[in-house]
C-alpha cells in the first residue's frame, strides 16, 4: 500500500510559521488595540520605479505597553474581532519624548 500523508511536504513546513511585520504605531485611541502602519517599497509594474506603499494593520495590545510612535513587531494570529488577526510581539524602538514638561524648563514665569 502507498504511503499517504495528509498534507504536501512544502504545506507542512510552512504550517507552524507565522507571519511577521514591522511597522509603527499610529494611533492607541482604542483599548487593548493598536493601529501599526507597515512601510514597503516595490517598484511599479509598468514603469519599475521604486514607490513606497503602507498598510495599516489592526493589533492586540493586551497590556498597554505600545505608545504613539513606537516601532512594533506583530504577528499573526487567530481572528479575535472584525478587524484584529494581528497581536503585539514585542516594542523594537519607543518613541522619542515629544513634549517637555514645564518644570524641565529653566522659564521664570
Amino acid at each position: 500500500m502507498a504511503d499517504t500523508t495528509t498534507q504536501p511536504p512544502a504545506a507542512a513546513a510552512v504550517q507552524g510559521l507565522k507571519a511577521e511585520k514591522v511597522g509603527q504605531v499610529v494611533s492607541t485611541k482604542m483599548r487593548k488595540t493598536i493601529v501599526v502602519e507597515v512601510s514597503r517599497r516595490v517598484p511599479h509594474p509598468k514603469y519599475k520605479r521604486i514607490i513606497g506603499k503602507r498598510k495599516k494593520f489592526y493589533a492586540h495590545d493586551e497590556d498597554g505597553t505600545a505608545k504613539l510612535g513606537d516601532v512594533v513587531r506583530i504577528v499573526e494570529c487567530r481572528p479575535l474581532s472584525k478587524l484584529k488577526r494581528w497581536r503585539l510581539a514585542e516594542v523594537v524602538r519607543r518613541a522619542a519624548q515629544v513634549g517637555a514638561q514645564p518644570a524641565d524648563l529653566d522659564v521664570k514665569v
